[in-house]
Formats: C-alpha cells, structure tokens, sequence
C-alpha cells in the first residue's frame, strides 16, 4: 500500500512537472507571438502616419500606379511623340520631376481640347491639367491653380552675330511677324509707335524664321516658348533670342486642380518650390533653349487662388 502511494506520488509529481514544463512553453510562446504582433503593429501605425500626412488625392494616385493629366497635346509643352507614343515637352518634364519628389511612378495623358480641359477636371475624368495654360482670373474661378511654373510671352529672334542687344535697337529695323497672333499685332504697335522701320508679314513659323536666317528681315518677333524650341531643335538656325528682353504680351503659367484637392495642390507647390530653389526647374527651362527670361522665383510664381 505504500509502495502503491508512493509509486502515485511519484506519477502525480512527474505530471505536475510536464504541466509546469508545457505551461512555461506556451507562455514563451505567446510572448513571442505578442512581440511580433506588437511589432506589426508599430510598424503598421508607421505607415498609416505616413500615409495619412498624404493627401487623399497624393494616395488615390499612388495606389492606381500613375497620375492621369488632361493636355490638348501641343509641342513643345506637353504632347505625345508621334514615333514612340512617349510623353515629351517642357511642362512634362516639370511634370516628371514633380513626380519624383513626389513618389508618383508614372504619367498618363489624356488628350482634351483646349477649351475642356477645366470641364473634364472637375468632371473627375482627370486629376490635373497640364498644358502651358496662363493663370488668370477667369480660370481661378473654374479650378485652383500651383504656383507658377514659369512666364511666357513674345520673343524677338536675330541673328547670331546680330548688333541688336536691346529693345530700343529696333529703331529704324524691319521687323517680321505672323498675322493673327498677339505677337503681330505687338509688332504692329511697334511701327505705329515709331520703335521699328518696317513691319513684314509671313504665313506661319517656319518662314518668319527662314527669313530672320537669311536676311530678309533683321529680327522676328514670335512666342517665346515655341521659337526657343525652334532654335533648341534645329542647329542649322543661325539664331538666338534677344536677351535681355521684357515681353509686354506675357503670362505665367500653371497646373489646375480641383478646388476640393487643395491639400495635393500644397503637396504639389512644396516639390516646385524645390526644384525652383535647388536650380533643377531653370535647368529643364534651359534644356529647352529658355534663358531666365522665363523664370519665375517662389516668391513671385505665389497663386492666390480663390478658394
């Protein structure tokens, strides 16, 4: 009998002991299970802290893979090549940067007529508008706009070994330009006011600079933007633009969103500002044969929108 009692204890104390043992296992266990699951925790909290310092519209684009713009596809501000389908122009590459300060992989476009563009934007068919388009009273009625970009206006083009260096050495030249642009009628102003000799009429580009490249005139006045490609594209041009020079037909241009989207538009401001700062967005202005004509400081490209 007491052997047998003996023998029970020693069975009680043994499975005592497993018990004890398995308990300790499955504390261990679960402690390591709770670190994990805190850790995951954490660095999930983490994320969301990151995510929610975005705006909803930054995340929305993020989460589809690319931003969606509208543009009426004009070269040399923002088109599609016909050859490689790739996006190009001066606004794209600001564009693009902007993008990759941002976190945002890629940029699609949407082609709009020009007139559309702030339609089908706040129709939510796109989410932003990007097409070399002024900032100017009327539009900031329809859509908020960034800080400016940068300004265009009219350019006079002369010859590379040209005596011209200013405005007021126009006096007495013979001046070409294209009717039915803005820039004519400037030139047109100009011969009335006595400020050149003679005014020249030539049917699109491509003549108005064969003829500043041959001699028929002494200078051109045209857009800015565009004969600054012009020269950039084609090295057989004899060319530059005078410089410096004040356009007196000028305009600062911008990206639209929607009014509601204004924490994007920050977002958005925040990474030009850099690139103004950091001298990244003169060297894509230069890129594409500007001079710092077209420049627009933080200070000065501020929008004030309305809402």
């Amino acid at each position: 009998m007491k052997r047998f009692n003996l023998t029970k204890l020693a069975t009680l104390c043994l499975t005592v002991v497993l018990l004890a043992s398995m308990a300790a296992c499955s504390s261990s266990t679960g402690s390591k299970t709770t670190d994990t699951s805190s850790s995951t925790s954490s660095t999930a909290a983490e994320g969301e802290t990151s995510s929610s310092s975005e705006s909803k519209l930054l995340q929305e684009i993020k989460a589809k893979g690319y931003i969606e713009i509208g543009s009426s596809n004009d070269a040399p501000f923002c088109y599609q090549d016909v050859d490689t389908g790739e996006l190009k122009g001066i606004d794209i590459e600001i564009l693009r940067e902007i993008c990759n300060r941002l976190g945002i992989p890629d940029i699609q476009m949407k082609v709009i007529d020009f007139s559309n563009l702030l339609v089908e934007l706040n129709n939510n068919s796109i989410d932003m508008v990007v097409d070399a388009m002024y900032v100017k009273e009327e539009r900031l009625q329809i859509a908020a706009f960034t800080d400016k970009w940068y300004q265009e206006g009219e350019a006079v083009v002369i010859p590379q070994d040209s005596t011209i260096a200013s405005k007021d050495d126009l006096k007495d030249k013979t001046i070409g330009a294209q009717p039915g642009t803005t820039f004519y009628d400037t030139a047109e102003q100009w011969l009335n006011d006595g400020k050149i000799g003679d005014l020249m009429s030539y049917d699109n580009q491509a003549t108005l600079m064969t003829a500043v490249n041959m001699g028929k005139v002494d200078a051109v006045v045209t857009d800015g933007i565009v004969a600054g490609y012009t020269l950039a594209q084609d090295s057989s041009l004899k060319l530059k633009l005078l410089s410096p020079y004040e356009a007196e037909s000028s305009g600062q241009i911008g990206a639209a969103v929607r009014f509601e989207d204004e924490d994007f538009l920050n977002e958005v401001n925040a990474a030009l500002n850099e690139m103004k700062e950091d001298g990244t967005l003169l060297k894509i202005l230069e890129s594409y044969g500007l001079t710092e004509d077209y420049f627009v400081g933080v200070e000065d490209g501020i929008t004030t929108n309305i809402k």
